[in-house]
């Protein structure tokens, strides 16, 4: 059975590339794949199952008694329907929510033309500037939103600049590989990052000295080759437009929503340092601030013609619902190859096979281009525990286990390589999937004109970061 589900993720990876042949949506096949999945796993054999994690299972069982009275197949499909797959749509809920919530203030934000705000202040015409100019942007926001709110941002920023679509899929490529590089180098710029943080995998400021050049190169290398294919100016209509939007009630309202916007984005990762809340929890406590702002705005200016088109309601009516329930089919793709162990048994693998952090770390780094990096760090991070300097100094191949304590090479390169190389395929990171959701970047385009810059940086960032080990 495991088998047959890596052939049909296979096959449904191959389908959602091939999207602009086939003429059928992605979202489509990924919701076909998902679903074909986790129907596999509940009929694969209960031995199967139960060895995917003995120990989870057990608890279970123990937690409900009367589940003894039934057979081995009942059992493990009671436990797949009312335990794994609750489980794994919890955490995939967590992103959805969260995803719905930063698109909505940022949708928000664009339908009041708060955005013009910036755009009147890139005063450059040339291609080659404002391509340095995004991506700069792109990589100092990530470091302190997460690289898919980031992402959200400067992609809707980018329509306000490019009438080309050719020229948006250029930038918006690289306002992926930005923002997965920006994200890579801090505690709360990544899900990975996060979860390593949270886990006292790392702490913020080691990982932040260790991380940011490599991260920074990853970021520039892509950016200096691509620079090269850009020739000559803005169309002078390009911006035009933008420049002259206003509010509809006015260009002061137009920028304290931008100003409050920002503000409750930035004011996420703060939230959860101090309640321990998931980030979906701070992004709905902050798009409820924002609803009763413009309610009680519009309540008190009745005479702003069509204002019911500038509240929220109107405002969730035009997110795009198909990147969201991508999402959803994806992840718990992903999520169904990790609940039956493969995930975990690709871990091991690397491990005992190769048994070397740099070439295991790099493998995740490419795997991370096609699959989520959120479960291939879990699994790693369940792998290895963190040890004390110690109690690895007391071990068999106490040099290299040594790489396992806190702040050791092992964990930053697992930041790095996870983050960054999620940037390789359109499809392998949050802000690849908004980018190929809101600017439908071809995932074939993609494939052809950014992966290898994408890779070339991902390895330029490597070696930054084996050249500061050396020193």
């Amino acid at each position: 059975m495991i088998t047959g589900m890596i052939l049909l993720f296979i096959a449904g990876y191959t389908l959602i590339a091939l999207e602009h042949k086939t003429g059928i949506n992605k979202t489509a096949i990924a919701l076909i794949l998902c679903i074909a999945l986790w129907t596999l796993y509940i009929f694969a054999p209960p031995a199967q199952i139960i060895d995917a994690d003995k120990t989870k299972f057990q608890e279970y069982i123990t937690e409900n008694p009367a589940l003894n009275q039934q057979n081995p197949t009942e059992q493990t499909q009671n436990f797949i329907v009312n335990e794994e797959m609750i489980y794994q749509l919890g955490n995939v809920a967590e992103i959805l929510f969260y995803l719905l919530g930063a698109m909505a203030i940022v949708t928000l934000i664009d339908v009041h033309h708060g955005f013009t705000g910036i755009t009147r202040r890139i005063r450059t015409h040339s291609k080659k500037k404002l391509l340095w100019l995004i991506a700069f942007l792109t990589f100092s926001l990530s470091a302190i939103l997460d690289n898919m709110t980031t992402a959200i941002i400067m992609v809707t920023l980018l329509g306000k600049l490019l009438d080309s679509q050719k020229e948006r899929w250029v930038f918006g490529s690289i306002i992926v590989i930005a923002a997965n590089a920006g994200g890579a180098w801090t505690p709360i710029g990544d899900v990975t990052t996060i979860m390593l943080w949270i886990g006292n995998n790392i702490t913020s400021a080691h990982i932040m000295k260790s991380l940011f050049f490599p991260s920074l190169v990853s970021c520039l290398v892509p950016v200096w080759i691509v620079s090269f294919s850009l020739k000559g100016q803005l169309a002078a209509a390009d911006n035009a437009s933008a420049i002259n939007e206003t509010s509809p009630v006015g260009t002061k309202q137009q920028n304290i929503i931008l100003i409050l916007g920002i503000l409750c984005l930035l004011a996420v990762p703060v939230f959860k340092s101090l309640t321990q809340l998931p980030p979906f929890a701070g992004i709905t406590l902050m798009l409820g601030l924002m609803w009763i702002y413009t309610e009680i705005l519009y309540n008190r200016h009745p005479q702003v013609p069509l204002q019911n088109q500038y509240r929220i309601p109107y405002v969730l009516k035009n997110i795009d619902l198909s990147t969201i329930l991508f999402f959803l089919g994806i992840l718990m793709a992903v999520a169904a190859l990790e609940a039956i162990g493969i995930l975990n048994h690709l871990s091991h693998f690397l491990d005992v096979k190769i048994h070397n952090i740099y070439f295991v770390n790099i493998i995740i780094g490419l795997l991370s281009s096609i699959i989520d990096n959120v479960p291939l760090v879990a699994a790693a991070m369940g792998m290895y525990p963190v040890l004390s300097p110690e109690t690895a100094a007391t071990l068999p191949e106490a040099q290299y286990m040594a790489n396992f304590v806190q702040n050791g090479a092992f964990w930053e390169l697992i930041a790095y390589c996870a983050g960054t190389g999620g940037s390789i395929l359109i499809i392998g990171s949050a802000a690849g999937v908004v980018a190929m959701g809101l600017e439908k970047i071809n995932f074939i385009w993609y494939l052809k004109h950014i992966s290898l810059l994408a890779l070339l940086g991902f390895f330029a960032g490597l070696g930054i970061y084996l050249l500061q080990e050396l020193l």
